[in-house]
């Protein structure tokens, strides 16, 4: 290409190829592709390289490895060519090293068909450690293959691939290009790893799998995605929570059951929130509510040190420490100390109204809302959103029997339940409960909350679920049930400052064509 017809083609503030130069890349490209075919050298007819190394590997064993025969594979990310020689850095799943390319090694076919090669295509390597006169670490290069082209052209190398919608869009790419993304996404992997490793060689806990497809999404007040099954002619809906069917299996004798894994809901999207997102919840046979907080400590903590190699992690500038134990707070103090209103010298609906008002709540909102109805929207509007005040980790309790369908009641006050939520940089992390065992108990909550389903007061309230009845009918045992929210967990751990930061794919609305 000609240095004019090169400046056409790209953007001076930027440095980049214009869209015209884009499509005229990937021409080339693909003309490039075809020469190869036309000679027998169709890279996509290879199936297999056998690697027996990586670049981080070799450069972290140098003294073991240096005059060793190596063989590795990855992705060209860069070329700098110097007439009978050139060196390129390989990029593989571990990292990136440098190949020394020489004509006089390859031979003269073998390197003209190399000097062809563009930045993204992939490569088998064969060659002999070394280091070079400026200190490199590097394989001296005695065979390679084309082991896929690529046809499209990758962002350039000093601006990388910063557009985050694009990032998200494209994943794959900005694997590719952000280093710190593919360490964000293994650091992922190993928190997930930890969080198992201590429920099931710490706790005892068994892993199982419960339906993402069901006819009642139960578990949790949220509203779900819904769908139909053809073959049966029934409507179906993607679950919002695993909870019903795990306590099912406590109801048969498994103990220790816990399961991570994607639950949907249809709801709003935020930097905390994706409808498809990834829960972990798990339920003890014979525990209660401080058994499960003392899971939750462990876990969170346990993680973030594998992850960071600390319990002190930092979060967007500020700092937390999740050594165990952490803080509690009740709901109603938590009210009374950022509101001055005291619950618990509240006993009736009137007088709860009458509280709210003076707060500032409207009228017409809470005219039919009960006393812990109340409770709940005041602790939500006035304490969650006060910057510091749930920074924790904290756990509060004391939820009201209304918004706490599947919990125990308190037996010192049989209108709060026995419930947490844990709370680290004013997020919620975790629900638990001592698991309510009561069948009829459940069957009058299930009622209530059906009801407001039908009357439209409560979309999101927990549909009557007969046959979980039936099961506590057969007998639950005194169960502590947990459920942490996995992605905020790694947000908080990683420094990650939004959900899709930490999802691989996270929900996006299609691009208009």
């Amino acid at each position: 290409m000609s240095e004019q017809k090169k400046t056409q083609n790209v953007n001076p503030e930027t440095e980049e190829l214009t869209e015209e130069g884009l499509n005229e890349q990937r021409k080339i490209r693909r003309d490039k592709l075809k020469n190869l075919q036309e000679a027998g050298r169709n890279p996509f007819l290879v199936e297999k390289w056998d690697v027996n190394a990586y670049s981080q590997d070799i450069k972290d064993s140098f003294e073991q490895m240096d005059g060793k025969e190596v063989s590795i594979a990855g992705r060209m990310m860069a070329k700098r060519g110097m007439g009978k020689a050139s060196f390129i850095d390989i990029q593989d799943y571990k990292g990136r090293i440098q190949c020394h390319v020489k004509k006089d090694i390859l031979g003269d076919e073998e390197y003209k068909w190399f000097k062809t090669s563009d930045i993204g295509d992939i490569y088998g390597i064969v060659g002999k450690v070394f280091k070079t006169q400026r200190g490199e670490i590097t394989i001296e290069v005695s065979s390679m293959v084309l082991l896929s082209k690529s046809l499209q052209v990758l962002p350039n190398k000093w601006h990388g691939l910063k557009d985050t919608d694009i990032r998200y869009r494209q994943r794959y790419v900005d694997l590719i290009m952000n280093q710190d993304v593919k360490e964000m996404f293994i650091k992922r992997a190993a928190i997930i790893k930890e969080i198992k490793r201590v429920l099931e060689e710490d706790y005892g806990y068994l892993e199982v799998d419960t339906p993402i497809l069901t006819t009642i999404a139960g578990g949790a007040n949220a509203r779900p995605f819904e769908t139909h099954h053809n073959t049966l002619d029934l409507d179906m809906k993607m679950r919002i929570s695993n909870e019903l069917y795990l306590k099912r299996l406590v109801v048969g004798g498994l103990d220790r059951v816990y399961e991570m894994g994607k639950m949907f809901r249809n709801e709003g999207m935020d930097r905390n929130h994706n409808p498809e997102f990834t829960s972990m919840e798990c339920y003890m046979a014979y525990g209660n509510m401080e058994t499960t907080m003392e899971v939750t400590e462990q876990v969170v903590s346990k993680a973030a040190l594998k992850a960071t190699g600390s319990m002190v992690i930092n979060y967007q500038g500020k700092s937390f420490d999740l050594t165990p134990p952490w803080r509690r707070l009740k709901m109603s103090d938590a009210i009374k100390e950022i509101t001055g209103v005291d619950f618990d010298q509240i006993t009736t609906d009137e007088e709860a109204r009458k509280a709210a008002i003076g707060q500032g709540m409207d009228k017409d909102e809470v005219k039919d809302m009960t006393r812990g109805k109340i409770l709940a929207e005041m602790f939500e509007e006035y304490c969650e959103d006060v910057p510091g005040y749930l920074d924790g980790p904290v756990f509060v309790t004391g939820h009201p029997v209304e918004i706490s369908p599947l919990s125990k009641r308190d037996p010192e006050d049989p209108r709060i339940t026995r419930r947490f939520e844990a709370y680290i940089n004013g997020w919620e992390i975790a629900n638990a409960f001592s698991e309510l065992n009561d069948p009829i108990d459940q069957y009058e909550r299930f009622k209530e909350q059906q009801a407001q389903l039908d009357d439209g007061t409560d979309d999101e309230a927990h549909p009557m679920d007969e046959d979980f009845v039936n099961a506590l009918e057969v007998g639950l045992p005194p169960t502590g049930g947990l459920g942490i929210g996995i992605d905020r967990v790694i947000m908080l751990i990683t420094d990650a400052p939004s959900i899709r930061d930490i999802i691989l794919f996270p929900t996006m609305k299609p691009l208009e064509k």
